[in-house]
């Protein structure tokens, strides 16, 4: 699997690269954004770990416009801003996971394998429906009847897993354990939370409903031409 590490902090860098090859991993790094942008945008990656506060171009501007070219690369960003202010303009401009320093090489790993599992599993099927819902894995659009519909990288990442297991009960548990488990502060509840974020945004406007509660389990995303 090959990655870019775009990190200003030289020692953090050389760690991590260090780290990550012995793992098995190419590993390409850059210094600054913009260098690290147009690393991104000329060569193909599997991962992209990304540091907010970098010289030239922030890690926001750099995943915002890497999104525009390239939505389909997985983006980790990597800082030491914990604020849940940074967090949410970091999944706002695209960023797919966000791991806090100081962290361990075996925690990055872990999540760089959950990012790519993931990407791959919808690259490979592109464009994943259900009745007049829509998710293209390519561009990272979500529609439904046609209407354009804006989630956050989280409410993305619940949708997106509920499609690729659609017609199929989900319970609570395997989706923390898929989703949310490695955010720190997170909870099981977490899950129930993001569920009605989602229903409000493509159940509550729309007919017939998609979200299904299985109660004492999960939830279930049906077809409703199904029994």
């Amino acid at each position: 699997m090959k990655l870019l590490l775009i990190e200003d902090e030289d020692k953090l860098s050389i760690a991590v690269r260090k780290g990550l090859m012995q793992l098995g991993y190419r590993v390409d790094t850059a210094y600054d954004g913009q260098s690290g942008l147009s690393m991104a945008l000329e060569y193909d990656y599997d991962v992209v770990i990304l540091d907010i506060n970098l010289p030239l171009l922030s890690g926001f501007q750099v995943c915002q416009l890497l999104r525009t070219d390239k939505p389909q690369i997985p983006v980790l960003m990597l800082t030491a801003l914990e604020s849940l202010a940074h967090k949410k303009d970091g999944y706002a401009t695209g960023a797919s996971d966000y791991l806090t320093k100081p962290f361990l090489i075996d925690e990055l790993h872990t999540r760089i394998l959950s990012l790519y599992t993931r990407f791959k599993e919808v690259s490979t099927n592109q464009t994943l429906r259900i009745a007049d819902l829509e998710l293209n894995g390519h561009t990272r659009q979500v529609t439904r009847s046609g209407q354009t519909i804006d989630l956050t990288a989280r409410e993305y990442a619940m949708l997106e897993y509920l499609l690729l297991n659609k017609n199929r009960i989900i319970s609570r548990v395997n989706m923390y354990e898929r989703i949310l488990k490695l955010n720190v502060g997170s909870s099981i509840n977490m899950i129930d939370v993001y569920i009605n974020y989602l229903r409000r945004k493509i159940d509550k406007h729309f007919s017939p409903k998609l979200i299904y509660t299985i109660i004492g389990i999960g939830y279930m995303l049906k077809d409703p031409t199904l029994p």
